[in-house]
């Protein structure tokens, strides 16, 4: 069995993630942030919330509850406004796809890892246990 150096699994993970950024949902990522970016109203409003969360560390820290419960208010309505432009919507659904594809990659990952370590341990993949969990049995 081959063995590697960290820095060439390192490599390769650079490898791999160059790869990932140039897939068709990584792609489309990309082309709907733009989109975002250069909305002006998404880009207004995204302004506003993040006034009045400062606003709101303020009012907490000053405990003025009544004025706050107005501010979060005010900023779940604009929250709100934001999530139904459409651009929104679709940045939403392919970061859910990007995240989906990411958690793909990781899993797959982790599970060749771990199977690689019952195998060489002379263990049972389909029961996951090593071979020292099978010697001391």
């Amino acid at each position: 069995m081959a063995e590697f150096t960290r820095k060439q699994v390192l490599d390769e993970a650079k490898k791999l993630a160059n790869m990932l950024s140039n897939i068709e949902e990584i792609d489309r990522f990309k082309e709907v942030e733009v989109k975002i970016n250069n909305n002006k109203k998404v880009q207004d409003l995204i302004s506003r919330i993040k006034i009045l969360q400062k606003q709101a560390v303020n009012l907490q820290a000053y405990e003025k509850a009544a004025a706050l419960k107005k501010v979060e208010e005010e900023i779940d309505r604009l929250q709100a406004e934001i999530d139904d432009i459409p651009v929104v919507q679709e940045f939403k659904e392919i970061q859910v796809i990007v995240n989906d594809v990411l958690q793909l990659v990781t899993g797959t990952i982790a599970r060749e890892v771990t199977n690689s370590v019952i195998e060489a341990t002379g263990g049972n993949v389909l029961e996951g246990t090593t071979g020292k969990e099978l010697q001391s049995e």
